[in-house]
């Protein structure tokens, strides 16, 4: 796996952990859908463990199903859970809250 050099606000954070970073590539990618290799490769975690806890995010509704293209199931946020609508507005946040620190590196 090849190592994320700037790590999301999201990710500084809350920690990095692969249910974090599939999160955190899915947010970031919230208007589209993709099969489980990519968002294994997205977010830079491994197949076999975006499969040993990505069931537990299509049973409590944060990802949904939204085509089948030969035999890859592709999936994206329910935009619709509440939960992930509050995901979304904590990460812009984090962002927002950043930006002036970051504006203050760069230019001091």
């Amino acid at each position: 796996m090849k190592v994320k050099e700037n790590k999301s606000f999201f990710l500084m954070q809350f920690g990095d952990t692969p249910q974090l970073r599939v999160l955190d590539f899915l947010i970031d990618n919230h208007f589209f859908d993709f099969p489980l290799t990519e968002i294994a490769r997205g977010s830079n975690v491994s197949y076999n463990s975006l499969k040993s806890f990505f069931e537990n995010f299509i049973k409590s509704e944060i990802v949904i199903k939204t085509r089948r293209i030969g035999k890859s199931d592709y999936f994206k946020l329910n935009l619709d859970n509440q939960f992930v609508k509050d995901l979304i507005k904590l990460d812009w946040s984090l962002t927002n809250k950043s930006i002036p620190e970051i504006k203050k590196a760069v230019y001091n």
